[in-house]
């Protein structure tokens, strides 16, 4: 296993100083190197690789570059922009040099396409194939991109493609986090064939030693090769009120890098931008009509950042700077000419122009302007929420903001008119195209799942060509899709997790801003913050510092993977194959931890029983006798406690209206006269009672300690009347004088008349001889008897805490291996698996029919075609069948169903929800987790397109975002063809694939 690969960088070593002026010797020392490296790359196909780029390589990529050359395996991880894929394009190189097939997989189809263009450019379209589910092209090609639920497909299926595979490139292998395909990552790193060399390409993260030996222990030789330093310098920023602060300064004031080249470890965070936080928190929240609304102008047209060229042409602020946006005339408006300095107003004091506001957070077009005039643009701003992207996109059309100059205005045109063409003109007002247009030729775009696919890919192809200056996105944005960014803008440092608003982890603020300064296009990235109302400093130059992201593994056994692995295994291999998943590899090392914890407290436990041992004989006896007394005290003393409770509940039910009462202790001593009897109520009878003072009480049998006694009765007035103050008090005066005579302490009235339950301690056999028995023990002339027990206690306690940490150790060993089992019986009781054997387990002609349908619910699907459930569909009714299939609503969409005219349709709809509860009943029954019933929100949506319908009929009348309906669209193709093999359904699904992949659905699935 290699070392962390770091590349050099300022704070690795000399000086800034030093590096700028290098003395002889360290001249000589750094040619003596770049020579011993030429020589090592003389004549290797790495020497004929790096010969295609201008520039060295990194010292991380030719260590990996190294690794693979050797015939090794390796995991690269470095930040975003590091140029990772460097080293998945040497594996594409040695594959080809040495003849044999290379696979290139991504976690999402548009990472895939886009991937498979750029080999396109390298290699040629002769030479590169494409397989992403819905998509073949050349599948038998030497470079295949691929998704990885493609490969996984291929691996179980023992697929021909994979004869002569050399190398799988994982891009993205941190994916294997995610919850839903995340195993995915682990199933292929598992079943490669032991000579495939691997190449895992992940971003940072915290655990990679970790994830590194585990692919070790599974693939064989693999080095693990990290690299922390960003190739481009990042800026931290903030902006608060309409001003832009440097989050880090050194102690001279002079903003400092935060990551990469250049970075610097002795900074603090801007005592300005501490003060200003301050002041704040202090100042009241600015109210009245134009709140917020303070700094926007009318027009924003002809902003000075503009037409500054990226790269070694765009300025950061100069030292101490605050960059305001108050570069308006005295008017409020922008004019060409009127700008103040280079980089705005020096900090002088005082509380910062208009930032007097306080509370106010800077609008989103003021932000892009303000980015604009740093010639910090183009710029991504993270908000988390596709609405919130889309009412950004308004926001800056209601300002009329402008960020593109006419040349590129008609640029767009013409990139818009040429790559929208294949919308039909019926379908441009539900897909919102106008108000897309126009937002673009202004040089901003939203970028979320609920757009149109084709959108997000101009959106895309704009940002990268430099011409659309901000992109409003979700953090989806951030998953590698190249979207080269000058700026990254995170608007709030809490997000929805899919169950509560939780802030930011370190991981994820890293992983959003690592798309700032792309390498070969910008000299610098910049990430900036804007502070809320309640901002902290201090929180976010956390975020900023902390490079934590652990890998944390999703992996599961699932019914598929089940009759696939004993369809390839035998029982005992294919546990053992679920025992090297990274999840139990995880598992068995938090173990190692328990184990340890578990030594402690052993060695706690005897240093305790060494000290309790007692001369006299065995103390640890004693003390059992002890707590044996003590428990048969407790069983007796309930036994009572429940006979006076009967006893109560008798008392209470008897009861009548006006009947007065001792109460016997509890939260209602006292005296009171009934006045209501309710006999029958849940947990009664319950009482209503007016006591001495006038104050009504509802009482029940759990309220008292014993039964209450009745020592007199009271005539009351009419129920109604008691709803009087006045006469409740008269009422509460006249039982006062009922009582004349009686005790006052109501607790000797119920002892003589109504007392507790007889005690039978002194009675009971059982108690007696265990006193008669720890009487008689030699430990009871111990003159140190309490001492000794105190150390009992203690050793007895401790005792507990490793029987708890031993169970755990059990919970976590072997875990995946008894989930496993527990599904097998699931399947052997369903007639997926049979019994071959003692201890064997064979798939049925069922579990062969399952080993086909990969999904969630792939189950449930499983049994919907055993029982016919989708049979005599046409195919738009199996179209919006398979629909409720695989669509699991968002939490905050909230559709309900939309009724579809087909009995057809309504009849499978309603036996998949009952199979969907007969299967949950039975995998309750064998402990497995439930599979979530059928999801109809939009098959009504699927059902119209499938009938012919165009796009925005279709949608008509749902508010289902077009990206989403094509996104669901593909996976409906998916699984309808994984159904094509099926003897009843296999000619209507492939008419319904046809039906459902058409038109927009299509071009969309096609690119």
């Amino acid at each position: 296993m290699t070392p962390r690969s770091r590349r050099p960088s300022r704070s690795d070593g000399a000086s800034a100083s030093s590096s700028e002026n290098p003395s002889p010797s360290e001249r000589y020392a750094l040619w003596a190197q770049e020579e011993r490296e030429r020589k090592q790359l003389e004549d290797t196909e790495l020497a004929v690789f790096t010969a295609r780029y201008s520039f060295a390589l990194d010292a991380f990529q030719l260590d990996a570059c190294r690794v693979l050359e050797q015939g090794r395996s390796v995991l690269v991880a470095a930040p975003t922009g590091a140029g990772k894929t460097v080293v998945g394009e040497f594996a594409v190189h040695l594959a080809l040099a040495q003849g044999r097939k290379v696979f290139y997989t991504a976690p999402i189809k548009a990472l895939s396409n886009q991937k498979h263009a750029e080999l396109v450019e390298w290699l040629g379209a002769d030479r590169v194939g494409l397989l992403t589910g819905d998509t073949s092209v050349r599948p038998d090609a030497d470079v295949v991109v691929m998704t990885t639920e493609v490969l996984r497909n291929m691996l179980y299926a023992d697929s021909s493609l994979l004869d002569g595979l050399g190398f799988v490139v994982m891009d993205e292998v941190h994916y294997l986090a995610d919850r839903l395909r995340g195993p995915v990552w682990e199933e292929v790193i598992i079943h490669l064939a032991p000579s495939v060399q691997l190449v895992a390409l992940s971003a940072t993260v915290s655990n990679a030693e970790e994830f590194g030996a585990w692919v070790q222990e599974v693939r064989g030789a693999t080095d693990i090769i990290v690299s922390e330093t960003r190739p481009v310098p990042l800026w931290q920023h903030v902006i608060i009120g309409d001003q832009m602060l440097d989050l880090f300064v050194d102690e001279s004031g002079d903003p400092v890098i935060s990551h990469g080249p250049g970075a610097r470890s002795d900074r603090i965070i801007n005592p300005e931008l501490q003060r200003m936080a301050s002041l704040a928190t202090q100042l009241p929240e600015r109210q009245g009509p134009d709140r917020g609304r303070r700094g926007a102008p009318p027009s924003r047209k002809g902003t000075r950042g503009r037409h500054r060229a990226r790269g070694s042409a765009q300025r950061r602020p100069e030292r101490g700077a605050r960059r305001d946006l108050d570069q308006r005339d005295q008017h409020g408006h922008h004019g060409r000419g009127d700008h103040r300095g280079g980089q705005g107003d020096r900090f002088s004091g005082g509380h910062g122009g208009r930032f007097g506001g306080g509370h106010r957070t800077l609008r989103r077009p003021d932000v892009l302007s303000l980015l604009d005039q740093q010639a910090l643009l183009p710029a991504i701003m993270f908000i988390f929420s596709r609405a919130g992207c889309e009412a950004a996109v308004r926001q800056c059309a209601q300002a009329r903001l402008r960020l593109t100059s006419e040349q590129e205005r008609r640029t767009i045109r013409a990139v818009l008119d040429e790559e929208l063409a294949p919308i039909p003109f019926e379908d441009e007002e539900i897909l919102g195209v106008a108000a897309f247009r126009r937002a673009a030729m202004d040089g901003y775009a939203s970028h979320h799942a609920g757009m149109l696919p084709l959108l997000k890919t101009v959106v895309e192809h704009l940002f990268e060509q430099g011409l659309i200056k901000a992109v409003f996105a979700t953090e989806t944005l951030a998953l590698g899709i190249n979207m080269p960014a000058r700026s990254v803008v995170l608007e709030k440092l809490v997000k929805f997790n899919g169950i509560e608003h939780a802030d930011l982890t370190p991981g994820e603020y890293t992983q959003l801003t690592g798309r700032a300064g792309r390498r070969g296009i910008d000299t610098e990235g910049h990430a900036v913050v804007v502070a809320g109302p309640r901002f902290d400093a201090e929180a976010v130059a956390s975020l900023a510092s902390r490079r934590t992201y652990p890998l944390r593994s999703a992996f599961r056994p699932t019914a598929n993977m089940a009759v696939n692995l004993l369809d390839r295994f035998d029982l005992a291999r294919a546990r053992e194959t679920l025992e090297t998943s990274f999840a139990q590899f995880q598992a068995d090392r938090s173990v190692v931890g328990l184990a340890r914890r578990a030594r402690e407290l052993e060695d706690t436990a005897e240093s305790y029983r060494e000290a309790m041992e007692c001369e006299l004989g065995d103390i640890a006896a004693y003390a059992d006798i002890r707590e044996r007394i003590t428990e048969r005290e407790k069983s007796l003393s309930r036994a009572r406690a429940g006979a006076d409770r009967d006893r109560t509940r008798s008392v209470l039910r008897s009861l009548q209206r006006g009947d007065v009462l001792a109460l016997p202790g509890g939260k209602r001593r006292g005296y009171a006269v009934v006045t209501d009897v309710e006999r029958d109520v849940l947990g009664g009878p319950q009482i209503q009672v007016l006591d001495t003072e006038g104050r009504r009480r509802s009482i029940r049998p759990g309220d008292l300690p014993s039964p209450p006694a009745v020592i007199d009765s009271l005539r009351l007035p009419r129920p109604e009347k008691l709803n009087s103050g006045k006469i409740r008090k008269d009422t509460a005066a006249a039982l006062r004088q009922r009582l004349a005579g009686h005790d006052d302490d109501p607790r000797r009235e119920v002892r003589s008349r109504a007392g507790r339950t007889p005690s039978t301690a002194a009675t009971d056999e059982t108690l007696q001889g265990l006193r008669a028995e720890l009487a008689a023990h030699p430990c009871a002339a111990c003159p140190e008897l309490e001492s000794h027990l105190r150390w009992v206690n203690r050793w007895r306690s401790t005792r507990r805490d490793l029987a708890g940490v031993h169970r755990r150790i059990e919970g976590r060993t072997s875990s995946l291996a008894r989930q496993f089992d527990l599904l097998t019986g699931l399947l052997v009781e369903l007639g997926y698996l049979r019994r071959a054997g003692e201890d064997e387990l064979e798939p049925t002609e069922r579990g062969l029919r399952l080993r086909r349908i990969f999904s969630d619910r792939d189950l449930l699907i499983a049994e919907c075609l055993e029982h016919g459930a989708w049979d005599g569909l046409d195919a738009a009714g199996l179209a919006a069948v398979v629909s409720a299939a695989v669509h699991e609503s968002r939490r905050d969409e909230g559709r309900a169903p939309e009724l579809i005219d087909d009995p057809a349709v309504e009849a499978a709809l309603i036996a998949s929800g009952e199979i969907a509860t007969r299967l949950q009943a039975a995998q309750s029954r064998h402990g497995v987790d439930a599979t979530a019933p059928p999801d109809p929100a939009v098959a009504a949506v699927v059902h119209r397109w499938a009938r012919g319908l165009h796009f925005a009929a279709a949608l008509d009348g749902s508010d289902l975002p077009p990206g989403d309906f094509v996104r669901h669209c593909r996976q409906v193709v998916d699984l309808l063809d994984q159904l094509t093999p099926d003897e009843s359904l296999g000619t209507t699904a492939r008419a319904a694939i046809a039906a459902v992949r058409r038109g927009l659905v299509a071009q969309e699935i096609d690119r």
